[in-house]
């Protein structure tokens, strides 16, 4: 059963650090918020790459690692919760890393998601890292983004494979 998770205290619908931990209130979606924040990045993702490129993606995958690490932060420390689920934030910059190869075919923004979705829930090292929830130090943004840039850059090792594929095949 779907439920919403509450909005942290101090925080408010329209906060810019709000909207942006949680990808417009994808996050706040339970369960598999994970998996809703990397579908929600594919529209706007595919969007960017339309208009700007390759290139252009993973410019706006840079520019939101920097505002999403400082978001995840400000959430986390609003909700009080270590690595808090509902910030997927970090989902949508991994998925777009990973798509930056798939340029607008979506076969490949599809094995983007795949891959990258693999690779986030499995966590091989390095993403294993940055991934802090067992141990006892603390959980920052950084770390919340951190597994997910890993994950996405494995991923985005994957779908050059698939492009390279599609490309030879055509």
């Amino acid at each position: 059963m779907m439920r919403m998770r509450p909005i942290p205290a101090g925080m408010t619908k329209n906060d810019p650090y709000f909207l942006t931990a949680t990808w417009f209130g994808v996050g706040r979606i339970a369960p598999a918020s994970g998996t809703l924040g990397t579908l929600a990045a594919i529209p706007f993702g595919y969007l960017i790459t339309l208009i700007a490129g390759p290139i252009g993606l993973a410019v706006a995958a840079l520019l939101l690692l920097v505002w999403g690490t400082k978001a995840a932060d400000r959430y986390g420390a609003k909700s009080g919760v270590k690595d808090d689920q509902a910030i997927v934030v970090d989902e949508v910059v991994g998925l777009w890393i990973a798509a930056i190869p798939a340029e607008t075919n979506l076969w490949l923004w599809a094995l983007a998601f795949l891959l990258f979705r693999l690779f986030d829930v499995w966590k091989p090292w390095p993403a294993s890292y940055f991934d802090r929830k067992e141990d006892d130090k603390p959980v920052t943004g950084f770390s919340v983004m951190m597994d997910d840039v890993v994950a996405g850059i494995m991923a985005f090792f994957g779908v050059s494979v698939g492009a390279l594929a599609y490309l030879l095949n055509s």
